[in-house]
């Protein structure tokens, strides 16, 4: 009988199990494969999520800072509204009260119409009553006035601006001293002859040769022939009125009015 030592059966099992566990692998990776390829596709899956995530996060901040924008716009666009109203009103209220300016307007210039119908009236007998200087010029002016009373296209301010202005003309005569040129009729012959007008105190006259001169009486209301001893006066005057000379004393004859 054969007796079968240990050291042969050892190396057997061994082999076998080497034998064995070759398939038992190859059957785990099979098992492997898939679920290695199923997590890749869940990890490449989560990070397309992850990407629409952040893209939809990003997306979000966006909008979040567009809707910032457009409060910020709005409170803006609320106080600019807020100050617009404010100067609608204002206008309204100025209109209101150019409304009603136009109908006190309208009141006042019924009324003014005829003040100055009879300013005009008065300042033509002023200038009829006056000492005869610059007649044509004055009386021409008087003319004016009354046909522009009766235009339409001039307004009744520019109406009454006129008026005014003409006082004022008559009002600077009586302060200034004047020289001018025109025709008076001395000895019934027209002569060529040099008007001195000292305010509204004196009216003198003096040829252009110099060899006549004369005063207006405002009594008489006539010209009156003064003697030479007048001439180098009468002279002087003419001159410091050109401002050829300055402003001195002058001795003139002077009418007195009650």
């Amino acid at each position: 009988m054969k007796v079968f030592t240990p050291t042969v059966a050892i190396p057997m099992v061994v082999f076998m199990a080497i034998v064995f566990a070759a398939p038992a692998q190859s059957q785990e990776d099979q098992y492997l494969e898939p679920a290695t390829e199923l997590a890749e596709q869940i990890n490449e899956s989560a990070q397309q999520s992850q990407d629409k995530i952040d893209n939809i996060a990003g997306q979000i901040d966006s909008k979040l800072q567009q809707y910032k924008t457009l409060l910020k716009e709005m409170e803006g666009l609320e106080v600019y509204n807020g100050q617009l109203r404010k100067q609608i009103q204002n206008q309204q209220d100025e209109m209101q009260s150019l409304n009603d300016a136009i109908d006190e307007v309208s009141v006042i210039e019924r009324q003014i119409t005829p003040l100055m119908i009879n300013m005009i009236d008065g300042l033509e007998q002023f200038v009829a009553l006056d000492i005869p200087f610059l007649e044509q010029e004055r009386k021409d002016r008087i003319v004016d006035l009354q046909a522009m009373m009766d235009r339409a296209d001039v307004a009744p301010s520019e109406k009454f601006r006129r008026v005014m202005e003409a006082f004022q003309v008559e009002m600077d005569y009586g302060r200034t001293i004047e020289a001018y040129s025109g025709l008076l009729t001395v000895d019934g012959q027209e002569r060529d002859v040099e008007f001195l007008r000292i305010g509204r105190t004196a009216l003198l006259y003096q040829t252009r040769d110099a060899s006549r001169q004369g005063v207006y009486n405002k009594q008489t209301r006539q010209w009156e022939e003064l003697d030479s001893s007048y001439r180098t006066q009468v002279t002087k005057g003419l001159r410091i009125a050109k401002k050829q000379l300055a402003p001195d004393l002058l001795m003139v004859p002077v009418s007195i009015t009650d």
